[in-house]
């Protein structure tokens, strides 16, 4: 508002945008990218609802480094799951998290009719933000088969009468602050010092690149929109790079142009052969 506020909107220019960006280069990009969003969006409304006939500039966000995502390596995650069975809560809200990739509002919205113990399989399509209820990120719904594990836990987590999965002894929903609760107080008792909902999505997605699960699968079970989300775990995989070169060590070999000595290295056939 200070620096936009008494423009029209068909005379915020790129220029003026530019000038925006300058303006604030003393904040955090992420800040100047939530900032450079709101004007997107009014923009685009104001040519919606028929305010001005188009666009009059065009908003580029600044690049920023997606840093890298933490999580519980195996160890450190069974300490939290044991951690986490002196309460029933954090004991489904751990499993859910890390052993089905859901997130906060995922696992907020989650309902019984939403659990197939006979599919041993969740149906991942209401998200719930601040009490509203929605559609998950991305705008549709996916499937999640159950670990054995996260099976039994909501078996004998079904003793309330409440149509959510996650609620208080009195029926009530549970907010976002109570689910982050309960992860950090097991997070404590484990002796663990990080903690967080989210860590426990990223957990779930880098244990399965980890044990080799293809890129599209992790994609389709974390309900990541965009491949290159899912490419950020793919490092993790202890085999996927060892494999793409064992392909061409494969190619030389069998054209005879290449052999593997004991060291390991490859070199090239003997010119004399």
């Amino acid at each position: 508002m200070p620096l936009l506020g008494a423009k029209k909107l068909n005379a915020i220019t790129t220029e003026v945008v530019q000038r925006l960006k300058h303006q604030l280069r003393e904040r955090r990009s992420k800040t100047v990218n939530n900032v450079l969003s709101v004007l997107n969006v009014i923009l685009k409304k104001a040519v919606e609802w028929n305010v001005i006939d188009r666009m009059p500039c065009i908003i580029r966000l600044l690049p920023i480094p997606k840093p890298s995502a933490g999580f519980y390596d195996f160890d450190d995650f069974e300490m939290l799951v044991a951690a986490a069975k002196s309460e029933p809560n954090a004991y489904v809200i751990v499993l859910l998290g890390g052993e089905a990739g859901l997130r906060c509002g995922e696992m907020m919205g989650l309902e019984w009719e939403d659990v197939d113990f006979n599919k041993r399989q969740l149906c991942i399509q209401r998200s719930v933000w601040k009490g509203h209820v929605g559609v998950p990120k991305g705008g549709r719904l996916r499937y999640v088969r159950m670990t054995a594990r996260l099976t039994v836990a909501l078996r004998e987590h079904r003793h309330l009468p409440s149509r959510r999965v996650l609620c208080e002894t009195d029926d009530s929903p549970l907010s976002a602050d109570v689910v982050k609760h309960y992860v950090e107080r097991a997070a404590r008792r484990g002796g663990l010092k990080e903690s967080g909902v989210h860590r426990l999505r990223h957990t779930f997605c880098s244990h399965l690149a980890m044990l080799n699960a293809p890129a599209r699968g992790i994609q389709e079970l974390a309900g990541h929109n965009d491949l290159s989300t899912t490419r950020r775990y793919m490092h993790l995989s202890p085999t996927a790079l060892d494999s793409a070169i064992r392909l061409l060590d494969s190619r030389l070999t069998r054209t005879g142009r290449g052999e593997i000595e004991e060291t390991g290295s490859t070199e090239t056939a003997n010119s004399s052969q």
